[in-house]
Order: structure tokens, then C-alpha cells, then sequence
């Protein structure tokens, strides 16, 4: 049976309109949802951060029974999906959790390994803002190897409650987050801790107060961190506050069982952090000052955002070291880790301009003290610097011979470049992360010179160069 031209007619406006809005729903429908990365790639830990969406905001309570060890936790994350999420990643070790809930409504979450793997009740579209709220306890565990000088890392528990200090990979070990610094966010971090203790934090002190038999603190970093460089020390404490002589807040905790010695580190901290602003570009952060603890396990010193960390009264050199890092680390931060020396070498080259600016040696003398300590055969000439491998980024020739390459580069350039590059790229970058290519394009720019050889002869090339 054949239809009729009219019904032929109607069918096909029909089939014609039911195509059309089939290509409209195809092209408003949001791509497929799928799960976001466990990590981003990093070379030396890919695992570490999370793929799928950007940390805005972290609001961390974290109450601690030092008799116990036993850290009570919440943490309210605020990010923005980059992809349209089915589920996504945070990186948290040992901790046990407790409930999950995105956008208050609760989500399934299976762990595996470091990574607790989160599905929240309905796909996350590309750009949505969104809260994931946690609960979890536990004893936090510090961690140990070669990484950090062969010292415990992490949250490291002392006499008289914990000193935090957590480069690179040990902020997760205490709260649940994109633990890489390529993510950065602001920070709010309530500490709850028994009367008589003190909770210092990053950024400035929001509020504090004592009830029933719990002391409370309230700190705020409104200003982009890295995971790593957030801390939630507890102790007894004799806190200075005041303003350095430019007129920057200033918050020292030092812990009193600790000898004097002949370091004032309110003093030193103040001079350091107003001199650094006069040749690394305008102070970054609302608070500096220093967290001096009795930590003898831990051998090593941290440049916590806003409040250096120190495991014991250090020298006025470490004290600038740290503060140096403000700038190198904090504020500008490595993209990947393969990039440290831009924080050790930038915070090393510092204590040289602290000598150079005292009067006790020129930055050249360190220079070529240093290189004449380490002969021709050292391993340390055979390090590459922009790429020193896992187990040893923190070895001796980050450091030293990333000086070196600065030193290098300022007898290479002159000072009114080179003094004008340091701030240039602090300005670049700022509250952000860069790479090592990134620095030497900048270089190049601001000296109008090619420096791809001096480059690969510090930073690259095996052996020792000849002195400049």
C-alpha cells in the first residue's frame, strides 16, 4: 500500500524536524563525563597532585591529642572542575575517613593506595564550582629516605606536640588534597589543641581563644600555597609580634626549652625580610616571622609560607636562606620537581648577597670558595642540576652549583641586569610556578644576550668548568 503525497509530505517535514533537533540536543549535551587523572605526571612523582579539576580553597580543622598522636580532621576543599567529572582523586596517606560529602550531599569514596578516589552523586560539569567536605582520623605518619637528607619529614611528633614540615610529598600525610605544587589555593586552618599548647599556622592569626580546657587558633593564608609549604605546628611557645623596621607584621614562636645562643631570630628575620624586598621585588605574604621548635630528628629547615620553620635555633645564614625562599619557592614555585634548583640555588645565591650585603665576603669570593673546596674528581661535578633525579633533588650541587650558575650569570650579564631579572621574575610568576627554560628565556630578554651556553655548562653539562 503506497501513502498519499500529503502524508508523504508531512513525514518528511517530520523527519526533517526530528533531525534537526536531534543535532541541537547532540550539540547542547555536555561531553562524557569520566574520571579525572590520579595524578599529574609529575617525573618524580607522578602520582602526587590530581587531574580533573583546580584547588581554589582549603579550610582544614585539624584537633590533636598529643598524648594520643591522634589527629581529629576535616577539610572543606572549594575547587573548579577543569573536565566534566564522573569521579576524582585526592591524595591522602594512612589516614582513615570517615564520611565524604560533595556539594553536602554524602559520596562514595574507595581508597587506593595514597589515592582516596571520590564519585560524588552526580557528574561534575567542566567549570562548576564545588565542595567536597571530609572527616577522617588517625596518627599521621611521618616519612623517612633518601629524599630529605635521610631525616623523618612530614608530621613529626616532638616532646610536647608535632612540628610540621612537609616538603615535598608529606602534606598529605596530615590532610586530604592536591598535593603538588602546581595546584596552589588559599587557605583557612583551625587548630584545636589542649590548653597550655599554641597552633601556629600560615598567614595571619584570625582569632584565638581557651574554653574548656581547648585552645583554639584560627589562621588565614590568603594569598595562593602550595601543599607543602602549609603547616600546623603545636607546642609550648614564647610568641614576638610586632612590624620589621618596613613596616611588615612579624610573628616569632620559639619554643623555650631552646638555648639562646647568639642568633636573635625576631632580629634577624626582620632585617632579612625588608632587605630581600629591595632586591627580590615587594614582600608577597601579609605575615613573616618564624616557627622555632625542638625537633632534633628533623636536620633540616623549611620555608614555610609566611613562617620559616626551624628545627632548632639556626644561623643567621639559614635564617636568610628560608626568608630567600619566600620569593624562590613560595611565591614563584617549581612547576615540576625536576625544577627545585630554582628554589635551593635562588635561596643559596641569597646567602651570599647576605654576606656580600654584611661585608664579610663578596658573592664572588663564595663563589670561588666553593668551587675550590670541590675538586675535579667530586661527584658533585657530575650532577645535573635542572634534572637531579628523585632520590637526590636535594643534593649538595642543587644548591651550591645552582648558586654557582647564578654568580656565573651575573659576572656574564652585569649587575643592573641581573639586578633587574631577580624581580622581573618574581613579578612574572607571582603566586604562580615556573620552569627552568622559563628563567633562562626571561634572562635572555631582559640582558638582550644568548646565555644557552652558560646555561648548559652549570646546569647540564657533566664535569667541572673553568672559572668565569
Amino acid at each position: 500500500m503506497a501513502l498519499s503525497r500529503s502524508v508523504r509530505r508531512t513525514s518528511r517535514w517530520l523527519a526533517l524536524a526530528t533531525a534537526v533537533a536531534s543535532a541541537f540536543a547532540i550539540a547542547a549535551a555536555p561531553g562524557a563525563a569520566s574520571p579525572g587523572a590520579p595524578g599529574i605526571g609529575d617525573p618524580y612523582f607522578p602520582d602526587l597532585g590530581n587531574g580533573g579539576f583546580d584547588a581554589l580553597h582549603y579550610d582544614l580543622g585539624v584537633k590533636y591529642n598529643p598524648d594520643t598522636d591522634v589527629l581529629d580532621g576535616t577539610t572543606t576543599l572549594t575547587a573548579k572542575a577543569t573536565k566534566d567529572l564522573s569521579s576524582f582523586d585526592l591524595d591522602l596517606q594512612k589516614l582513615t575517613v570517615d564520611s565524604v560529602k560533595v556539594d553536602g550531599r554524602r559520596a562514595h569514596f574507595t581508597r587506593s593506595g595514597d589515592e582516596l578516589v571520590i564519585t560524588p552523586a552526580k557528574h561534575l560539569a567542566k567549570h562548576r564550582r564545588f565542595r567536597v567536605s571530609l572527616a577522617y582520623h588517625g596518627v599521621p605518619q611521618a616519612l623517612s629516605g633518601p629524599i630529605v637528607f635521610g631525616s623523618q619529614y612530614g608530621w613529626m611528633k616532638t616532646d610536647d606536640g608535632v612540628f610540621v614540615a612537609c616538603e615535598p610529598n608529606a602534606a598529605s600525610t596530615w590532610f586530604p588534597s592536591s598535593d603538588h605544587p602546581s595546584d596552589k589555593a588559599t587557605y583557612d586552618i583551625r587548630i584545636d589543641a589542649p590548653k597550655g599548647l599554641t597552633g601556629v599556622s600560615n598567614g595571619r592569626l584570625v582569632n584565638s581563644h581557651t574554653r574548656h580546657g581547648r585552645s583554639y587558633f584560627h589562621w588565614r593564608e590568603s594569598k595562593p600555597m602550595a601543599t607543602y609549604l602549609a603547616t600546623a605546628t603545636i607546642g609550648k611557645f614564647d610568641v614576638q609580634q610586632g612590624r620589621t623596621p618596613g613596616g611588615i607584621p612579624i610573628y616569632v614562636a620559639t619554643d623555650p626549652v631552646l638555648p639562646k645562643g647568639n642568633v636573635d631570630v625576631y632580629k634577624v628575620t626582620a632585617e632579612a625580610t625588608d632587605y630581600w624586598t629591595k632586591l627580590f621585588g615587594p614582600y608577597p605574604f601579609e605575615e613573616t616571622g618564624a616557627i622555632v621548635d625542638d625537633m632534633p630528628q628533623a636536620g633540616f629547615s623549611l620555608e614555610v609560607q609566611s613562617k620559616p620553620a626551624y628545627s632548632a635555633v639556626r644561623s643567621e645564614s639559614t635564617i636568610v636562606h628560608e626568608l630567600a625562599h619566600q620569593w624562590f619557592g613560595d611565591e614563584v614555585s617549581v612547576a615540576t620537581w625536576q625544577n627545585v634548583w630554582l628554589n635551593e640555588g635562588f635561596a643559596t645565591y641569597a646567602q651570599w648577597l647576605w654576606d656580600e650585603h654584611k661585608g664579610t665576603h663578596t658573592t664572588r669570593e663564595d663563589f670561588v670558595n666553593a668551587y675550590n673546596a670541590r675538586p675535579a674528581s667530586s661527584s658533585f661535578w657530575q650532577r645535573q642540576v635542572d634534572d637531579p633525579k628523585h632520590d637526590t633533588m636535594f643534593a649538595d650541587a642543587v644548591y651550591t652549583r645552582g648558586a654557582m650558575t647564578l654568580e656565573a650569570l651575573r659576572e656574564r650579564i652585569g649587575d643592573t641586569a641581573f639586578f633587574k631579572l631577580l624581580p622581573a621574575w618574581t613579578a612574572a610568576h607571582r603566586y604562580g610556578n615556573g620552569t627552568t627554560q622559563q628563567f633562562e628565556a626571561l634572562a635572555e630578554k631582559v640582558s638582550h644576550q644568548d646565555l644557552s651556553g652558560l646555561f648548559h655548562t652549570w646546569l647540564e653539562a657533566p664535569g667541572r668548568p673553568a672559572l668565569p
